[in-house]
């Protein structure tokens, strides 16, 4: 088996293969999607090998952290695609989705008890790495995972990078290694047929009906989540990811390193959400980005000076984009592959955390309580609209969402809890929140990825200061507050 890059596959213990046994396991978590996938990929390499049917196991948790209406359909809207794509193939599609705490438990190792081995996502992110490595601490089989999250493998670094311009130019040293390692579009078309799986699994765990859980008589308000954060008017899925990625290259790229951040411009990809649940690849992305702009991987050696514009030898717009969906998409992955504690005060810079606690006790004019940043009910107009958005479409704007987390800097009695409550409002509302690159923003805020600036302020000292007077002196904003207000 050599078609998915052995720096992406990680061993999670040392179980043995079981090759006598009857089935392979796909336990799909992160990348939840039927193509560009390099951990379906492996799963069919071993069921090609060994001659087994593949089984496709996607199941959702009700107890998972900030577990609501609003995640949980984007999720199953997912399924209902992954079921409909794999419908035509010889894989087994196992959709579970819990109905109450603890239904599901048991099910994988149900599954893994008839698998010559296990194959899972590697996200290094959210509850993702306890949960694969106490799976892997009670399977009798191998449990491996599969680093599908961007262009170069998240082992291809030796370390974690402070700044965005030292880790752009070791992607620039390292690229030409992998940008021809590709996922494969459709890889269960020539697998092993299966059998129905044995009732003593099927009874227990019944398969779910996404499209009847979607559905208005369906029960998805009966599952013990927050129905308080509600379903946004942006569909889920593959399709819909789809969708929105030829939405984009043909109607905003363009002008994206112009108008991208304009709060009153549709200016951006809307693609965060997607790669966040793995609805979409940024292989994908990527491929279908640069066919679009007639580039190969022969026509350009990017040099490596960590600059972010002018060696890809594509648009301006091209090379914006791309320094989001690579550079930036992938060091979040970078700190949490490297880090356990990407997400903790004391994962910040020494320098910020040194002048954050020295202005700690300075005064603030305004103070507000969590409950009170949620209800976006503080006195500053252009931050209710952008909490506002947050909390009805489950986004903001990319410029305003920098601008949001300084002002909870500013409006909290104490860095930490800034960035406590950043944190609970992005993963509570955020559609592509509870991911690698929505804490990068977060950390950004407080000073990771970012040098120390002056003059020295007070509550900010000589991390970088953003305002919502120079963010209108900037920018248009009249028709966003009309929008959000």
């Amino acid at each position: 088996m050599d078609s998915v890059p052995s720096q992406r596959v990680r061993r999670i213990n040392d179980r043995p293969l079981h090759p006598e046994r009857e089935w392979v396991v796909y336990w799909m978590v992160a990348a939840r999607r039927t193509g560009w996938n390099f951990a379906l990929d492996r799963a069919a390499e071993h069921s090609r090998d060994l001659g087994l049917p593949l089984v496709v196991l996607e199941a959702l948790r009700c107890d998972y952290p900030w577990a609501s209406v609003r995640f949980h359909r984007f999720v199953i809207q997912g399924m209902a695609d992954n079921q409909k794509a794999l419908a035509g193939t010889p894989a087994t599609y196992f959709p579970f989705v819990e109905e109450a705490t603890g239904q599901g438990r048991g099910l994988l190792q149900a599954l893994a008890e008839h698998a010559a081995v296990v194959v899972t996502d590697d996200f290094p992110a959210f509850f993702m790495p306890r949960m694969i490595d106490a799976a892997g601490s009670i399977l009798d089989v191998r449990l491996e995972a599969v680093d599908s999250n961007g262009l170069v493998p998240m082992s291809a670094f030796d370390r974690e990078y402070a700044t965005a311009y030292s880790f752009r130019r070791a992607v620039q040293k390292g690229l030409s290694q992998h940008v021809g390692d590709l996922p494969l579009e459709q890889p269960c078309l020539d697998l092993v047929v299966g059998e129905a799986l044995p009732e003593s699994i099927t009874n227990r765990w019944p398969s779910a009906d996404p499209e009847v859980l979607l559905s208005p008589q369906g029960n998805l308000a009966g599952i013990p989540i927050d129905s308080g954060v509600s379903a946004v008017p942006v569909d889920g899925g593959a399709r819909a990811a789809n969708r929105a990625m030829q939405s984009f290259l043909d109607d905003r790229l363009e002008h994206y390193s112009d108008r991208r951040n304009r709060p009153e411009d549709n200016g951006s990809s809307g693609l965060s959400p997607y790669l966040h649940f793995g609805h979409i690849s940024s292989h994908q992305v990527f491929v279908e980005l640069m066919r679009g702009q007639g580039w190969s991987p022969e026509d350009v050696v990017p040099p490596a000076n960590g600059r972010r514009a002018g060696w890809w030898g594509v648009s301006p717009s091209a090379e914006a984009f791309l320094d989001q969906l690579i550079t930036w998409r992938e060091l979040g992955f970078n700190v949490c592959h490297f880090r356990d504690d990407h997400d903790s005060w004391e994962s910040l810079p020494g320098w910020a955390q040194l002048t954050l606690e020295k202005h700690a006790r300075d005064p603030r004019d305004s103070e507000y309580t969590l409950d009170e940043f949620a209800a976006s009910e503080t006195h500053d107009e252009l931050w209710n609209a952008a909490q506002t958005q947050l909390r009805r479409e489950g986004t903001i704007h990319n410029y305003l969402r920098m601008l949001w987390g300084k002002k909870i800097l500013e409006w909290t009695a104490h860095p930490r809890e800034a960035l406590q409550i950043m944190f609970e409002l992005n993963n509570r509302f955020a559609l592509d929140g509870r991911d690698p690159n929505s804490s990068t923003g977060i950390m950004w805020v407080l000073g990771r990825h970012d040098r120390p600036w002056g003059p020295e302020r007070p509550i900010f000292g000589k991390v970088r200061y953003m305002s919502s007077d120079n963010t209108r002196r900037k920018m248009s904003v009249s028709e966003y507050l009309r929008r959000y207000s």
